[in-house]
C-alpha cells in the first residue's frame, strides 16, 4: 500500500481518495482507512525529509491530510445518523433483535443526555464502534446538537492519532514498511483498547 499512496503524493487525489476511504468506512467497516491515513502520513514524513533545504510540492500536506480525513469522518457519521434517522420500523425492529445494537442503543442514549458523550470518541477507534454508534444515535433519534459535537471531536481526535502514528513514525524508522506496519498495529492497539472500554460497563452491569 505504500508504493500505491506514494503514487498519488504528487497529486491532490492522495487527499479525495483518503476521505472517500473514510466516510465510506461508516458503511464498510472493512475498509482499511486507518492503514491509509497512516501510510499517506508516513509518506509525507518521507517528503519532508527527502532533500534538506528545498520545497518539494510532491507531498501530502500533513494538516490537510489530518482536515480531510476528519472531515470525512464526520460527515460519514452523519449520513449514517441520517439514514437510520429515517429508518423507521424496520431499523427499529432490526435494532431490537440485536442485544448488542440494543445496549449500545440504551447506553449512547443515556451518555448523550448527560452530556458524557465521551463514548462516541471511544468507539471511534473501536473496530465497527462508529459505524454502530452512528446507526444507534440515529435510530434512537438523538438530538443533531447532542450528537454532532462529540463526532467532530472524535473525527480529530481519530485522524490526529492515525496522522501522528504515521508521520512520527516515518520520522523516526524512515518511509518503510517498518514504519508503516509499526504504526498500524499502534493503531489497532488503540481500537483494542477502546472497544474494551466501550464493553466493559456493559459487562459489569
Amino acid at each position: 500500500m505504500l508504493e500505491s499512496v506514494g503514487s498519488l503524493t504528487g497529486s491532490p487525489w492522495i487527499y479525495a481518495v483518503v476521505a472517500a476511504s473514510v466516510l465510506l468506512d461508516v458503511f464498510l467497516p472493512v475498509l482499511p482507512s486507518g492503514v491509509l491515513v497512516i501510510a499517506a502520513a508516513t509518506a509525507a514524513a518521507a517528503g519532508s525529509g527527502a532533500a534538506a533545504g528545498q520545497v518539494t510540492s510532491c507531498v501530502p500536506d500533513v494538516l490537510a491530510l489530518l482536515l480531510s480525513a476528519a472531515t470525512a469522518s464526520v460527515l460519514g457519521d452523519m449520513v449514517a445518523y441520517r439514514l437510520a434517522r429515517r429508518g423507521g420500523a424496520r431499523l427499529d425492529r432490526a435494532i431490537a433483535r440485536s442485544r448488542r445494537l440494543t445496549v449500545a442503543q440504551e447506553r449512547l442514549g443515556a451518555a448523550l443526555s448527560r452530556g458524557g458523550g465521551a463514548l462516541v470518541v471511544l468507539a471511534r477507534f473501536a473496530p465497527a464502534g462508529r459505524s454502530v454508534v452512528s446507526l444507534v444515535a440515529g435510530a434512537a433519534h438523538r438530538r443533531v446538537r447532542e450528537f454532532l459535537p462529540w463526532s467532530v471531536l472524535a473525527g480529530l481526535a481519530w485522524a490526529a492519532y492515525s496522522v501522528a502514528l504515521g508521520y512520527f513514525g516515518g520520522q523516526w524508522l524512515g518511509a518503510t514498511w517498518l514504519a508503516t506496519g509499526v504504526s498500524v498495529l499502534a493503531l489497532f492497539g488503540a481500537g483494542a483498547g477502546a472497544a474494551y472500554m466501550v464493553r466493559r460497563p456493559a459487562r459489569q452491569k
